[in-house]
């Protein structure tokens, strides 16, 4: 059976094919797109997706979309009835959209896939997934356990935002839920924005920010904001809250509470909002290790999973694994919007006929590294160069990574971009930024010069797995990025100031000849030229702007930054060769 799922019209539109439970392709839509976030229907996903899986629309057995657009509306109704008349103005603004098109998004989508080439598509073949199952379903078929504890948890979905399940062979049983208004992602979003970041993409920024402040409003948060029991269950105190109702998150008498504004974007970066960033992780942390402790409780499994916005927050993973709360921990490594589409799949395929169905368990995970998207041959890559008028030069494999650990070693910064795309937030080392982590410098220099973003942003490394643990307090692979881990003084005593963050904490990728053969060959040669199995791994891309898709966008983005050198299959090529440099400008978004 071929399932396809869908994620749209919210954030992070993606779609993904499943044959028999296994992901044969999963793609964002913003990549095609070039539209960061991009919430449209994934008609270049869908497409593409059935492109690399190598099937035609006659071929899909079952479409699934990642949620239940009634149930939401029905929240939306119900919420703005409990607080009538405050709201009025945004439920005024929010009824055409939902009674033109979201009650009846079957019809939209319908439409829509008619478009992709499904001539013949019954009406009846599209199905809707609840979103938490969605993102419970995500999280566990593809982990490497048999049975799990699932904890999913995000801003909302219908009417959950955050759930605990049990997931055991081929079957998720859904045990407890929070429901809307109260939410832990949304706790964290109204700090993003009231410390001036944007909702739903700059929370990372929130979390790597908040190293640099101390949690002096934790108690505070406690006292007035978010009633936390022992097992993690929690309530928000309503009165300081605009989301449910306004067109907001920050309001009047949640500014009072701390006793300054909102933060201005490209404002200054003061010291109290550092400590509302450090406060607030905290109090994230501390729930989700409660939450936890419950989901093991009532699973009854050692082994942990989770998924949803919320588990996109590596360092309360990190303090996860430091403290042992499961035996084994896998996160989803698309745990937002994008991975429902993965998800809903999977929850429909193994909800028919399941007692005729088993479930593989793939030792590692069943994603494939996240390299779940599109690549291009090495006479297309060629094509495409020589059209941008690229100089570059052919290089077989082990003169490549030779060429590629010098430049590096002299302190310069490459693209490179490998084989098929990653699926998720993250890139793995097909779609990257790479660079020398010894330089005090680099971390600057990349933000400032090839990023465009802000200074204190951190950068993440990517290590050879067998010498991990010689530069990280780690005990297991990290393949993903899903975790921090502290940095410790390696045997060849090496500062690693680009990827050390603040606190000593280092967002870990490790690679095997495996999962990346090219990449984890490239480490090795740079260890052999600097005694160092580590660089930075940053995404391809410059702020505002979604990761490379195409080798076009590569050359773009190389000539457009401080990029030294660029590296496409076994094409390499260097920016002082190229021509014109000064007619590509970065086109510089918000984040």
């Amino acid at each position: 059976m071929r399932v396809l799922g869908i994620s749209a019209y919210f954030h992070d539109s993606a779609a993904a094919i499943i044959e028999n439970g296994i992901i044969l392709s999963a793609l964002q839509e913003e990549r095609f797109s070039r539209k960061k976030h991009d919430s449209d229907f994934p008609f270049r996903s869908i497409l593409k997706c059935m492109e690399v899986a190598n099937v035609l629309p006659e071929n899909i057995d079952a479409i699934v979309f990642y949620d239940k657009p009634l149930l939401k509306f029905e929240r939306l109704l119900e919420t703005y009835l409990s607080f009538a008349p405050k709201g009025f103005m945004s439920f005024r603004k929010a009824m055409p959209l939902w009674l033109k098109e979201k009650l009846f998004l079957r019809d939209l989508l319908y439409k829509e896939l008619k478009n992709c080439g499904f001539a013949n598509l019954d009406y009846r073949e599209i199905l809707f997934s609840e979103h938490h199952l969605s993102h419970a379903a995500s999280a566990f078929y593809p982990s490497p356990f048999e049975s799990a504890g699932i904890l999913v948890a995000d801003g909302v979905g219908e009417w959950a935002t955050t759930s605990i399940a049990a997931g055991s062979g081929n079957k998720i049983t859904l045990k407890k839920e929070i429901h809307f208004p109260h939410s832990l992602g949304l706790l964290y979003s109204t700090f993003t924005q009231y410390c001036g970041f944007k909702v739903n993409s700059g929370e990372y920024k929130l979390m790597g920010l908040a190293p640099y402040g101390k949690p002096v409003y934790q108690n505070l948060i406690k006292d007035k904001l978010i009633d936390i029991k022992p097992d993690g269950s929690y309530a928000l105190n309503l009165e300081y809250f605009e989301y449910p109702v306004g067109l907001k998150m920050v309001g009047r008498k949640f500014s009072e509470l701390f006793g300054f504004p909102t933060r201005q974007k490209e404002g200054a970066m003061q010291q109290e909002y550092m400590d509302l960033a450090a406060s607030i992780q905290a109090v994230t942390e501390d729930v989700m290790e409660k939450l936890a402790v419950n989901t093991i409780e009532t699973s009854g499994s050692p082994n942990l999973c989770l998924a949803g916005g919320v588990a996109l927050n590596c360092v309360a993973n990190g303090k996860l694994l430091q403290k042992k709360i499961a035996k084994n921990i896998w996160v989803q490594p698309a745990s937002g919007d994008a991975g429902g589409a993965i998800g809903a799949a999977l929850a429909y395929y193994y909800s028919e006929d399941s007692e005729n169905k088993i479930r593989k368990v793939d030792v590692l995970d069943g994603m494939n590294n996240c390299y779940l998207g599109n690549e291009y041959s090495a006479s297309d890559v060629i094509e495409i160069l020589n059209k941008s008028g690229a100089k570059f030069d052919e290089f077989e494999d082990e003169r490549l990574l030779e060429k590629v650990a010098e430049i590096l070693a002299d302190g310069k910064a490459v693209g490179w971009y490998q084989g098929k795309m990653e699926f998720g937030p993250r890139a793995l080392g097909n779609r990257s930024i790479l660079a020398d982590p010894r330089p005090p410098e680099m971390q600057k220099n990349l933000n400032l010069k090839i990023k465009f973003r802000e200074s204190f942003r951190p950068f993440a490394p990517v290590v050879a797995e067998e010498f991990a643990a010689d530069y990280f307090q780690m005990d297991q692979p990290s393949p993903h990025m899903m975790f921090t881990w502290n940095c410790i003084n390696n045997s060849n005593n090496i500062p690693l100031p680009a990827i050390t963050h603040l606190d000593n904490s280092a967002r870990v990728q490790t690679v095997s000849a495996l999962s990346n053969n090219k990449l984890h060959a490239l480490l090795l040669e740079f260890k052999k030229k600097t005694g160092c199995a580590v660089l930075v791994n940053t995404s391809f891309n410059v702020r505002g702007e979604p990761i490379v898709e195409s080798p076009e966008d590569a050359y773009h983005g190389f000539m457009s930054t401080g990029l030294d050198a660029l590296v496409i299959g076994n094409c390499f090529m260097e920016k002082t060769k190229q021509n014109n440099p000064e007619n590509y400008i970065p086109k510089v978004g918000e984040d």
